[in-house]
């Protein structure tokens, strides 16, 4: 399926949610698709100077490759997705984060007289730990534990219970700021590590390090991603049906 002209004027957010392996195309032209998901082709390729022609190129072929890498992640049931989002992705950061605080102290205390970037590096990374662990409890606790119940009443006709929260869209508004918040510390971060790239003087920690915050970047992505433009916007509407009958 060709990319036509027409097209360059859909959210990008659209277009990893039906095939998520654009993504590789968008982070490799520094493009954000989850938190900025909503701009088109043309007003980023506008914004940040980028060959229109040649991105469209790139998804093409990687929406034309024959692969089954690709998950529908869009066709899976909303109490799934949530499950999935909390075993894969919130699990993923409560293991990383304390690795990376432990390796990102070490890298200040041997090489922060040499590459002051790195204290403010490390500031980033932990107001991000701090943030996501309370974001994410939020989301465990409160909504996600709706999504849920809203998903078995669909299925079994019972009546649910208003939440104290009033509609589903006020702490899906709350979430999605904390991802752009989050979104922009990581940016900040890429910026202070020069995309992740190791100075000439690195040793094998700062190595990994630099890694391992790439990695933990990536997953974010896919994380605010799967949230911002499948869960939350199906939720909203599933709420909506409820309140129509």
């Amino acid at each position: 399926m060709e990319i036509l002209e027409q097209h360059t004027n859909k959210q990008i957010g659209s277009f990893v949610t039906d095939d998520y392996r654009t993504a590789s195309v968008f982070s490799k032209y520094g493009i954000d698709f989850c938190c900025k998901g909503h701009r088109t082709i043309h007003e980023v390729c506008k914004k940040k100077h980028i060959n229109e022609e040649e991105l469209v190129d790139a998804l093409n072929t990687v929406i034309n490759s024959k692969t089954n890498e690709n998950i529908d992640y869009k066709s899976w049931p909303l109490d799934l997705l949530a499950e999935y989002i909390e075993k894969k992705h919130h699990r993923y950061v409560e293991e990383k984060i304390p690795v990376l605080k432990q390796f990102l102290d070490k890298l200040c205390k041997v090489h922060g007289n040499r590459h002051s970037e790195l204290f403010e590096i490390n500031k980033l990374f932990l107001g991000s730990a701090d943030e996501l662990a309370a974001h994410m409890k939020k989301e465990e606790l409160i909504l996600f534990p709706f999504i849920k119940k809203m998903v078995k009443s669909s299925i079994s006709g019972q009546v649910i219970q208003l939440p104290g929260f009033g509609t589903v869209e006020n702490p899906i508004a709350m979430m999605m700021q904390e991802h752009d918040n989050e979104g922009e510390r990581f940016r900040k971060i890429a910026e202070l590590t020069n995309s992740y790239n190791p100075p000439a003087d690195a040793c094998n920690t700062y190595k990994v390090t630099f890694a391992m915050l790439d990695e933990f970047e990536q997953d974010l992505h896919l994380h605010i991603h799967l949230e911002n433009n499948i869960l939350f916007p199906k939720a909203a509407q599933l709420e909506k049906q409820f309140l129509n009958n």
